[in-house]
């Protein structure tokens, strides 16, 4: 018995098999729809969720013209038999008909504002990337109803932050409003997004420059071991002032020994043992010593066994081992879940 459409459906918009055509799964279910039109493919997308809508709609806009050769290919594959009148044509007006046919205006609307792409859903990524406590303190001259809609835009979580350090008496009147908001108008939304856009993110666009000494840090941080030495050196040579300044601001494999029992344990947690191998076979005794000492008996013997195994290892690879462990370990911190000391071991305090 062969499967109901909305079946095969899915299956072809996560990868079905091709069967040699050129169009993809989720081209190829995008042609069925259109094809059928609103009243036959309704009640094939109402089966499917969300995700799955956007997946198909992105394809519509996306594919352009498609051949009889293609469709009458399709159609054996779908069904037994079909008619067809010719070619058809994917694009957003064809798109958006179809799916208000079976979808509300408003979530045609999202959905389709997020396949086009425009400004306003970049600038909502661009907010949630703003440092907390600077969005806030432009937030916080604005009306309580547009920092509610403005929070429910972004990310969760950034959210969180930004109505962490508004005034507290703002933050709870935020609050309720946003646990009574309404959908938003489009063309207030727009308003807000193009205020945004004009008087916050242009400014603060001009306003915040990078340190160029941590900006070089940062580069030197992804030199190989040979062009950093290289490079710091010579900079030393012309500059000695600003290349101490570099160094401190760098963040190196050496430096993992500075972190904390508990951080250390969570860097081990998320990384490969086969990658820390590859990074402990270049590193001095010191370093050796640390992370051995915060594993037991046991895990630091197997890392020492699959070390011994490796043989001789080229610099280049040791190289990239240790930069990725240096990276995993920036991205715990920048997500909060390890501290990372940011001065040097004869600048921290101790009790």
């Amino acid at each position: 018995m062969a499967p109901p459409p909305q079946a095969l459906l899915k299956q072809l918009v996560i990868g079905g098999d091709a069967q040699q055509r050129e169009l993809s799964g989720d081209e190829k279910a995008a042609v069925l729809l259109l094809s059928l039109g609103p009243d036959f493919g309704k009640p094939i997308l109402e089966e499917l969720d969300e995700m799955e809508i956007k997946v198909l709609s992105r394809a519509m806009v996306r594919m352009g013209a498609v051949t009889q050769d293609m469709l009458d290919s399709l159609f054996a594959e779908f069904v037994t038999t079909i008619s067809s009148n010719g070619a058809v044509s994917g694009n957003s007006e064809s798109t958006q008909r179809l799916l208000l046919s079976f979808l509300p205006a408003d979530r045609v609307d999202a959905i389709m504002e997020e396949i086009r792409g425009p400004a306003g859903r970049n600038m909502w990524e661009k907010l949630s990337n703003v440092q907390e406590d600077v969005l806030a303190s432009y937030l916080k001259n604005e009306y309580p109803q547009t920092i509610a809609v403005v929070l429910s835009k972004i990310a969760t979580d950034h959210a969180s932050k930004v109505l962490a350090v508004l005034p507290e008496e703002l933050a709870m009147d935020v609050v309720r409003r946003m646990l009574a908001l309404d959908p938003v108008q489009k063309e207030i939304l727009e308003k807000i997004e193009t205020t945004l856009r004009t008087e916050f993110m242009s400014t603060l666009s001009h306003s915040k420059r990078r340190d160029s000494h941590e900006q070089m840090a940062e580069i030197f941080n992804s030199f190989d071991r040979q062009t950093e030495a290289r490079f710091i050196t010579s900079l030393e040579e012309a500059n000695r002032e600003a290349a101490e300044r570099i160094k401190a601001l760098m963040f190196t494999f050496e430096d993992l020994t500075r972190l904390e029992a508990s951080a250390v344990q969570t860097l081990m947690a998320k990384i490969d043992k086969k990658e820390l191998a590859m990074a402990l076979k270049g590193a001095n005794d010191q370093v050796k010593e640390f992370f051995f000492s915060n594993m037991s008996a046991r895990a630091g013997k197997l890392l020492k066994d699959d070390m011994e195994a490796m043989g001789p290892v080229r610099l280049k690879e040791v190289d990239e081992a240790q930069s990725r462990l240096v990276a995993t370990a920036k991205d715990l911190a920048a997500r909060g879940e390890i501290v990372i000391a940011k001065g040097k071991a004869d600048e921290e305090m101790i009790a």
